[in-house]
């Protein structure tokens, strides 16, 4: 463990150093002092004023042109929510350029350059002006004959830095350059600083530890030591091991504002708010309330989640100076973090309206996609209510004719209530679709940000435009992975999923066999091909399923109990298949062999035989089967409905059916029957209700064209009526 350590170093030569330093530097370097002072307590706007002031006096000063541009990019760094990397390096870099144009033969400016190159990805860029300034140095044997010996340290020591990029140093590269700058400038505490931020990069706290007590050490009255061991403790989550550091930077200088912007956000990751909100404002008095000071404030707030107190500091950032339109970046996010989504849409609005598109950052395109997607997340909800509202609306409708008065002047009212309600929904409708496809449109800004597809936000992509219901842009979007290589059995079954519900069965077909070829062992891609069949062929007149399912059989059957799912799924289709064309005893063999799978689907096999005996109109054995699932499960509806059903239906026996009579079974998707389902023929009131067992039958007007199949929770259905009697539907979800 690091254990905090009182110096005893004598500082009798300290005053001979700052003596030298006011004589060789004079009154001007003092300015410059203040400067940098400023900058290190994240006063960067002041900092930043100050050297405007500098190199207008001073414009051949190349040194304040560099310190001008790292005050740039540490303002950047102090806040990477609101600010553009594009446009600090874009600002740094021109800097800089003056800096090299006001003496060429300075190194540091140089240095800043290869940072900005560094920051930007353009290392070959970085490398060469790391040379260049590495150059500019002159050659020596003796540090002694070196004419500036602390400029030549500081110069190698920030090539050194150079090489720090986001958290990630390459030490091969870093070291020898601040080796050798210490060797020449021993006693700069500025020299082990960098040293150990390297070291902290590459997880060695000993050594990171050694170099901030060095520069303890050389630099008795600076806190910034201090201050980096405590930040060690903060990233190993040793948030009271961190405090006494942070307390002794304070010791050392009362007025060192970041030291208490580190308690700030310490006491706030620990929980403790209102001793992060005490020293937050003693950040905030010694920075003299300064706005960059306030973002820092705002910053620690968001990454401490207190989502709300962002939304109401940005507020008064606003209040103050209205200019800082990135500040609705935070403030948006914020907003979606606590979903408010509406509040999030209207600040990401303003900031896409109001900043220039270089400032804009991959993530803002991330979250005012994820924003309107989850704005809109009641959206297939709203297009059922919807279409529910539509139906009903169109039976009050051909009712009202047949009524008399009082009933009719009251349906009248209900038809205008309801047509009012229904015509907000549409109005809700069109603004979801409009917000919807802006979702889509922000996630291909963030896909395409960088040069490398996004292929997690691809796929992110996909998924929300499946749970909207847009089945045929998500097998779009996901068909994208599929072509990059991303071809995981899921992932083309997501594919072939969604082509599926949209009904483009032969695109989904053909997915499945892609799968089946490239995993011939995954039973899912052989079952999803003969539930496309099934689908193609839902009366079974054309025989397309049952060859699929006689497969997928085979193929389950060499693992009865690993298969056991598939398995049934086979045998409950060609169950069925047998059963609607007639040859009862090959369904009756099915079921049975469903009965012999396992225990947990004897309930199901029972109510099978009870649908095939019904048909067949043996009604005694069709009770014993549903008796049997009472013995394995007493409290089954389904079971005591159907015996219900087939006590009136031997009550009323019809020896003979009606011409137009006609009677179906209407399932989900997967083919499980649907209760309650409405069979209704379309501009009549003509209608009739599925059993529990998703069966239906009732005599249809003379003349009727359309069949409207609906039920609560799925999506309705018009059939054309033919000659056929039997009329099978699906209904989806």
């Amino acid at each position: 463990m690091i254990t905090m350590i009182k110096r005893s170093f004598k500082l009798a030569f300290l005053p001979a150093v700052v003596f030298l330093m006011v004589i060789g530097t004079g009154i001007k370097a003092q300015t410059l002092d203040e400067a940098r002072t400023f900058t290190k307590n994240e006063q960067y706007d002041k900092a930043d004023a100050l050297f405007q002031q500098l190199v207008k006096n001073e414009p051949a000063n190349s040194v304040i042109y560099f310190h001008y541009g790292e005050n740039t990019l540490l303002n950047y760094f102090a806040d990477t929510i609101s600010n553009s990397l594009t446009v600090a390096t874009k600002e740094a870099a021109d800097i800089f350029n003056k800096g090299v144009a006001a003496n060429s033969a300075e190194p540091l400016n140089y240095v800043g350059l290869a940072k900005v190159a560094f920051y930007n990805g353009d290392n070959s860029k970085a490398e060469e002006l790391r040379i260049k300034a590495n150059s500019l140095l002159p050659a020596y044997k003796k540090v002694t004959k070196i004419q500036n010996p602390k400029a030549y340290a500081y110069a190698l020591a920030k090539i050194a830095e150079s090489y720090i990029r986001f958290e990630e140093v390459d030490t091969s590269k870093a070291l020898p350059f601040i080796r050798k700058a210490v060797s020449i400038d021993p006693r700069n505490s500025e020299m082990y600083i960098i040293a150990g931020d390297i070291y902290i990069l590459v997880n060695d706290g000993s050594k990171a530890i050694k170099n901030y007590n060095l520069a303890q050490d050389w630099d008795l009255t600076s806190p910034a030591a201090n201050m980096k061991i405590g930040n060690i403790y903060v990233k190993g989550r040793n948030l009271m091991a961190a405090i006494p550091y942070f307390e002794q930077a304070i010791a050392l200088d009362q007025n060192y504002a970041p030291a208490y912007r580190e308690l700030g956000q310490l006491y706030s990751m620990a929980g403790r708010y209102n001793d992060s909100k005490k020293y937050f404002e003693k950040y905030l008095e010694l920075t003299q309330g300064n706005i960059p000071a306030k973002i820092r404030y705002v910053n620690a707030l968001f990454y401490a989640k207190e989502y709300d107190e962002v939304i109401k500091n940005v507020e008064e950032i606003f209040a103050i100076d209205d200019s800082r339109t990135y500040m609705n970046r935070i403030a948006g996010y914020s907003a979606y973090e606590e979903s408010n989504f509406e509040l999030a849409a209207q600040y990401m609005d303003k900031l896409f309206a109001n900043l220039s598109a270089d400032r804009l950052i991959k993530k803002d395109w991330i979250y005012y996609a994820r924003i309107l997607a989850r704005k809109n997340q009641d959206y297939v909800k709203q297009v059922i209510e919807a279409d529910n509202e539509t139906d009903d609306l169109s039976k009050l409708q051909a009712r009202y004719p047949t009524l008399k008065s009082p009933a009719k002047e009251k349906t009248k009212a209900e038809i205008d209530a309801l047509a009012l309600k229904l015509e907000s929904h549409k109005v809700a409708l069109v603004q979801a679709e409009k917000e919807l496809s802006k979702a889509f449109e922000a996630y291909e800004k963030a896909i395409y940000f960088t040069e490398e597809e996004d292929i997690n936000l691809i796929y992110e992509k996909g998924t929300v435009q499946y749970g909207a219901h847009k089945y045929a842009d998500a097998a779009a979007t996901w068909s994208r992975l599929l072509a990059k290589g991303r071809d995981s059995e899921n992932d083309f079954i997501q594919v072939g999923r969604a082509y599926y519900q949209d009904k483009q069965f032969d695109k989904a077909d053909e997915i499945f066999k892609q799968m089946t070829a490239k995993y011939p062992d995954n039973l899912q891609g052989y079952l999803w091909m003969a539930n496309i069949a099934s689908a193609k062929d839902p009366d079974v007149e054309m025989g397309l399923a049952k060859p699929k399912f006689q497969m997928l059989l085979q193929k389950a059957s060499v693992d009865s109990v690993k298969n056991v799912v598939e398995i049934y799924d086979a045998l409950r289709y060609l169950g069925y298949e047998a059963l609607q064309s007639k040859r009862y005893d090959e369904a009756k063999a099915y079921y049975n062999r469903i009965m012999n799978l396992a225990p947990v689907y004897q309930t199901k096999a029972h109510s099978m035989l009870s649908t095939l005996y019904m048909t067949m109109g043996d009604y005694p054995k069709a009770i014993e089967e549903n008796n049997r699932i009472l013995a394995i499960e007493p409290g089954n509806e389904a079971a005591k409905s159907t015996l219900q059903y087939i006590v009136q239906l031997q009550k009323s026996a019809v020896p003979k059916a009606h011409l137009n009579e006609i009677g179906g079974l209407i399932t989900d998707s997967a083919g499980d029957p649907i209760p309650g389902a409405s069979v209704r023929v379309k501009d009549t009131a003509a209608e009739a209700w599925t059993n529990a067992r998703g069966e239906y039958k009732f005599v249809m007007p003379e003349a009727s064209e359309v069949l409207v199949i609906s039920a609560k929770g799925y999506k309705t259905i018009e059939v054309p009526v033919t000659k056929k009697r039997i009329y099978s539907a699906s209904l989806e979800k």
